[in-house]
């Protein structure tokens, strides 16, 4: 049996750019036709916020407004969400599950996905950082190639996103994401020539794919309450049109949805008015209800890395 190491080696990028591209795996750009989409399982999904009061703030606040984990709910929800997948033709793959990580589920935190490789993360919350080991495991067994490990700080899935080929809005926010993170998977991506934009956020709002989310070439789901009029510029610029997610759909997890391909999206069935907007342009919306993985702090994007795209 070949060494590991040897043949599926944990850093294929080349230090000054020029990283050949896959051939099978990756994807240049959030929208092209999905392929393979990597998940996290739900059977040990809980609400952290139950037995750490402070652990998460977004749960402390579910928990005030009298909602209860509801896990026989969460895992019929869990199988719709697959479901959506199944049906869009999207094969499924999935991270080993762990009762000690609980958040696993949430998929699209602990790497993302280059044109060069897979980057793995380096998660913020101490209860989360386990999740790395399961990651790193299911690219190595899986001989998909790593392009590099993050080291420099901080930095999770959710705040990298390909808006179109070769260019990336990068956000942080100097918890979740550091900006000395955010400025190292941006430089790499700058030395196999990327344009690169970086999006510094309140913590409040977590992630960028919360507040911007691709839905096809050329076009966005944006909340403009809450996105940089900076950010909306450089967007507009390249001729993306905008589809408008109110503040309180966004703060609901509502712009955090999934582009399949072929005019196609992995919505939330509370985001009604994206849902609408978004049947009237022609798309077919996926939209099962995930109210007990919304109130955790992750929507479907969250819940979802891509694995491969077709090229666009």
């Amino acid at each position: 049996m070949a060494d590991i190491s040897t043949a599926t080696p944990l850093r294929t990028r080349l230090e000054s750019g020029g990283t050949p591209r896959l051939e099978h795996w990756g994807a240049t750009c959030e929208y092209g036709l999905l392929r393979d989409v990597l998940v996290g399982g739900a059977a040990s999904f809980r609400w952290l916020g139950e037995e750490n009061a402070q652990y998460s703030a977004l749960v402390r606040e579910t928990l005030r407004r009298g909602y209860r984990f509801d896990r026989d709910l969460a895992l019929r929800q869990y199988d719709e969400f697959l479901a959506a997948y199944r049906d869009a033709g999207v094969a499924i793959h999935s991270l080993e599950e762990r009762d000690d990580l609980a958040y696993g589920v949430y998929a699209r935190d602990s790497s993302f996905m280059t044109p060069f490789g897979a980057v793995i993360c380096q998660m913020a919350s101490p209860r989360r950082r386990g999740e790395y080991a399961t990651t790193l495991r299911f690219y190595l067994e899986n001989d998909i190639p790593i392009y590099d490990l993050v080291s420099a700080g901080n930095f999770e899935g959710g705040d990298f996103n390909m808006i179109e080929p070769d260019t990336a809005l990068i956000g942080y926010t100097g918890g979740r994401g550091e900006e000395v993170a955010a400025k190292q998977v941006g430089g790499w991506m700058e030395r196999e020539g990327f344009e690169v934009k970086y999006a510094p956020i309140d913590e409040f709002y977590v992630h960028i794919d919360l507040m911007v989310c691709m839905l096809a070439e050329k076009l966005a789901a944006v909340c403009l309450e809450t996105t940089d009029d900076e950010i909306v510029s450089w967007l507009r610029s390249k001729k993306i049109e905008i589809v408008p997610v109110s503040f309180r759909d966004t703060m609901a997890l509502g712009c955090n949805v999934v582009a399949l391909g072929n005019d196609r999206v992995l919505s939330v069935a509370s985001s009604k008015d994206l849902n609408a907007r978004l049947r009237a342009l022609g798309f077919t919306v996926y939209d099962p209800d995930m109210s007990q993985f919304l109130l955790a702090g992750g929507g479907v994007h969250c819940m979802s890395q891509q694995l491969r795209r077709d090229p666009v």
